[in-house]
């Protein structure tokens, strides 16, 4: 039986005193290895999560398997969630996000596996697309970086917008949080992304 099944069962059989409890006290049962709670945790936030990773794959395969890998994940390291930092939605948005990319990476490399001879050639004969692509490549690397450096509810709400493709208010529906409180995070996200990288286009 697969771990994704047995949190299942484990939710459908969990107590009512239990399924009142919020998400930050569940969490902190499932550091205590609670199935019960976890399984609630799922059962509240893997629909979202799947709408997530879902807009970001764009296959449902692909993203049915990027939630597994992400709630598997948050149950290994439900010690590391700080309820100081954000909500426990944002905090498993977060590792899909994370799972989602990953999934992205390994189809490119895949992809890549598969170019042709002639493809290589035609590459090996543009060498200035290829110093473009270094310096898109360079260029996401830098705003990576200044993302990392944001406070984790603006880096979350931008990478949602900007990577997601995900509206205002479909993210304030996702993260449970009034809309002028995302709009509040992505102009000041935004501000100091741009005070960081100075000239660069600013995920434009």
């Amino acid at each position: 039986m697969s771990e994704m099944i047995r949190y299942k069962r484990s939710a459908e059989s969990a107590s009512a005193s239990l399924r009142r409890l919020a998400d930050e006290d569940l969490m902190q049962l499932v550091t205590e290895n609670d199935d019960a709670a976890f399984a609630i945790l799922y059962e509240r936030h893997a629909n979202v999560a799947f709408s997530l990773a879902f807009r970001m794959c764009g296959k449902r395969q692909v993203a049915e398997e990027a939630v597994q890998e992400a709630f598997l994940s948050a149950w290994r390291s439900g010690a590391r969630y700080d309820r100081t930092r954000g909500s426990v939605r944002t905090w498993v948005l977060g590792i899909v996000h994370n799972r989602a990319i990953d999934a992205l990476r390994r189809g490119v490399v895949h992809d890549r596996g598969r170019v042709s001879d002639e493809g290589i050639e035609e590459r090996l004969e543009a060498p200035e697309r290829t110093e473009e692509e270094v310096g898109r490549r360079d260029e996401a690397r830098e705003i990576r970086t200044a993302l990392d450096e944001l406070p984790a509810e603006q880096s979350h709400v931008i990478e949602l917008a900007y990577y997601g493709g995900f509206s205002h208010s479909e993210i304030a529906a996702m993260l449970e949080t009034p809309i002028g409180t995302i709009k509040g995070r992505m102009r000041l996200g935004l501000q100091k992304l741009r005070l960081q990288l100075g000239p660069m286009q600013v995920l434009s």
